[in-house]
């Protein structure tokens, strides 16, 4: 190739080279165009209300305006005053910034936290550790000489001895010495736990703020204040302090205090407060931290409670270098929640209550309930569970099962109380009446089943021989419950359970309520060992409210009532939105059946198993219950029952209905020795407190 056909070709594949460059130059900028396009497009039409609100920020202000939650009330006594048992309250939430603080700044706030929050609960679990210590060692020491091979004489004088010997510590120097270190040595490693569990939630590593204690009332932040400053500003008390305008002052010079901690620093907000604690826990449910009801009131009502959240949104501009709000654009009224009046008698459910604790101190069952309704109107008077909490605290729950409320949630096979209940629809279809008569022999063969059915004294007593109906209530046989059952036959039986308000929801204002269980005898092909042993409360399953609605419908003469628990809501004005009037719900059985039962109660507690149950002046009628509880593998646990009362006074007229139910009492072995008793005993309070002339001599 000659030198001018290279050039010539040279030259061309520089022209071809610059060419490719100014393509590829070119399609970059074309796509940059339309990315540009793209990204406008996305920003003007499809994204123009997220960057139009991103603006308005710049310009507006918004607030939520949080609405109040309802209150709910009791009636304070005869005089249906009010009396508050839920509201709002301010509490402080606890903060700490472990950024601004060293460790020694950290553990010198930890340390007034535990001394403000923990040291007396602290104190107190100590103490009664080293209560329990001496009571086991004790009895280690008793039972070492139970083992001994000894005389029973020598036994009982070194019991004696060991006895008198532990009795005299408390007077011994070196002993009180030794309790006196021990007892701070305990008191030590717990608090070492405590400020060892807050550090770990603090982490110190992050350098946000953490949140050390929330719901403070203001008399506790007080006291942490009164305990980190009082030396540094010589402080003789707490009330040396107060709280002003949410910030924590000084007496002598109004000194702001607030922010005087470094590192620390705390914000108000406005939680559900119960005053009552645990008295009626149960009842009102809890509303948590993000004002949400759960259980009980709080979680059935919850939407009446709530309320409806406003909104503030303006215009938002700068007063000397404040920021204020220049022009009202927008502005939603928050509705408060609608507040609650119960029916519950506060001066009763209080004694009630009270009585349910004693019982449970003197029977040491492992839970156990007490309900009262006036059978007239279906009002639930009081309803006490046990174990209870703190519906302030429930975070502090080790288990939610302790949350459910026993006497609508739980179902228990009722035992000997279900037997007024087959008597009474025996006694409505005119099929028996309280001088029927029949032969008990004790025990009785059913077909099918491979063993017979016995009365629950038939070991030690054997057979009754012919004894009446009301021979069968006054001593709860078995075998003349099911007599009883047989006249009317199974198809009708069954129906009468329905009646009676069983395998259904009442429908009260609580949640969880269960339906009970009676399929078993409900339908075609019931078996005939089924339907023997529930007509004296074996193998169904009732929940505490059915029981007692049943035996109202008696003491009611024949007419079920609704039970109810809320009487009257009321509006943020509080003024009368709705009125719950009580609803009857159906005659369940006639009243001449209901007066002839009511009777035949009387004499079960005048002459039968509830002799406790009595009430000096007073006809009292009611029936105990001592039920086996069902197995999980099938069956029934052994050595293990449910004792319950259910009964009414005045018998006339009565005022109200009561039932109590112990579940596995460790000190007795009948509901006539347990239930009966608190029945008598509170049923003696409620005749006085309602003035009811004595009609008995």
């Amino acid at each position: 190739m000659t030198p001018f056909k290279k050039e010539i070709k040279k030259n061309k594949d520089k022209k071809n080279k610059t060419n490719s460059r100014l393509i590829f130059l070119s399609a970059i900028i074309f796509f940059m165009f339309i990315s540009l396009i793209l990204k406008l497009y996305k920003i003007q039409i499809l994204d123009f209300d997220i960057y139009m609100a991103k603006a308005g920020l710049q310009h507006n202000v918004y607030n939520e305006l949080k609405a109040k939650r309802g209150d709910i009330y009791l009636k304070n006594g005869l005089n249906e005053d009010f009396y508050l048992v839920a509201s709002n309250k301010d509490f402080a939430s606890l903060y700490i910034v472990p950024r601004l603080l060293d460790d020694g700044h950290i553990l010198a706030i930890l340390e007034n936290i535990y001394l403000t929050f923990h040291y007396d609960l602290v104190v107190e679990e100590v103490d009664k550790f080293l209560e329990e210590k001496d009571r086991q060692d004790l009895l280690d020491e008793l039972g070492y000489i139970d083992s001994l091979k000894i005389s029973d004489e020598q036994k009982i004088e070194k019991k004696r001895e060991v006895e008198d010997r532990r009795s005299s510590l408390k007077f011994n120097e070196e002993w009180i010495e030794f309790r006196k270190v021990q007892r701070d040595l305990e008191i030590e490693e717990r608090k070492q736990a405590i400020i060892s569990d807050y550090l770990l939630k603090i982490d110190n590593s992050d350098k946000y703020s953490r949140l050390l204690v929330r719901k403070v009332e203001k008399d506790d932040l007080l006291l942490f204040y009164f305990n980190f400053f009082k030396d540094e500003f010589k402080m003789n008390s707490v009330s040396d302090i107060f709280i002003k305008n949410g910030k924590v002052l000084s007496v002598d010079q109004e000194k702001d205090l607030s922010n005087e901690i470094n590192g620390f620093y705390y914000e108000w907000e406005s939680l559900r407060y119960y005053p009552e604690k645990t008295l009626l826990s149960h009842v009102t449910g809890f509303s948590n931290y993000d004002n949400v009801g759960n259980y009980g009131l709080e979680g059935f009502l919850n939407d009446e409670l709530t309320g409806e959240d406003g909104f503030l949104l303006g215009d938002k501009g700068t007063y000397k270098g404040k920021k204020i709000i220049i022009d009202k654009r927008e502005y939603k009224i928050p509705v408060n929640g609608n507040s609650l009046v119960l029916t519950i008698d506060y001066a009763i459910q209080t004694y009630v209550c009270n009585k349910l604790k004693e019982a449970n101190e003197k029977y040491l069952f492992d839970s156990g309930s007490i309900s009262v309704m006036d059978p007239s109107t279906g009002k639930i008077i009081a309803l006490c569970t046990w174990p209870e909490f703190d519906a302030n605290n429930f975070q502090d729950v080790l288990s939610a099962d302790i949350f459910d409320n026993q006497v609508v949630s739980y179902q228990y096979e009722p035992g000997s109380v279900f037997k007024t209940i087959t008597l009474a629809a025996a006694i409505d279809q005119g099929k028996i009446g309280p001088n029927t008569t029949y032969e008990d022999k004790g025990q009785l063969m059913i077909n099918g089943w491979p063993k017979p059915i016995k009365n629950s004294d038939f070991e030690s007593y054997g057979a009754h021989g012919v004894v009446s109906m009301n021979y069968v209530l006054e001593n709860s046989l078995n075998t003349g419950a099911i007599f009883a059952a047989e006249q009317i036959g199974k198809d009708v039986f069954a129906d009468y359970l329905k009646k009676f308000g069983f395998g259904e929801k009442v429908g009260i204002e609580l949640v969880g309520e269960s339906s009970g269980d009676i399929k078993n005898i409900v339908g075609r092909n019931v078996k005939d060992i089924d339907f023997s042993t529930a007509s004296f409360g074996q193998g169904i399953a009732v929940t505490p409210l059915q029981m007692i609605s049943s035996y109202a419908t008696i003491a009611n003469k024949g007419l079920m009532m609704k039970p109810y628990i809320v009487e009257e809501i009321l509006d943020e004005n509080y003024q009368l939105v709705k009125k719950i009037e009580p609803r009857e719900i159906r005659r369940v059985i006639s009243e001449e059946a209901a007066l002839a039962t009511s009777a035949m109660l009387v004499n079960v507690v005048d002459h039968g198993h509830a002799l406790g149950a009595q009430v000096n002046g007073y006809y009292v009628g009611g029936k105990t219950g001592t039920a086996q509880i069902p197995s999980p593998e099938g069956g029934y646990m052994e050595g293990q029952y449910i004792h319950n009362f259910v009964g009414y006074a005045p018998i006339e007229n009565p005022k109200f209905v009561m039932l109590i139910k112990f579940d596995n009492p460790k000190t007795v072995g009948f509901a006539a020795n347990s239930a009966a008793p608190v029945f008598g005993e509170i049923a003696d309070f409620l005749l006085k407190y309602y003035q009811v002339v004595q009609e008995k001599k």
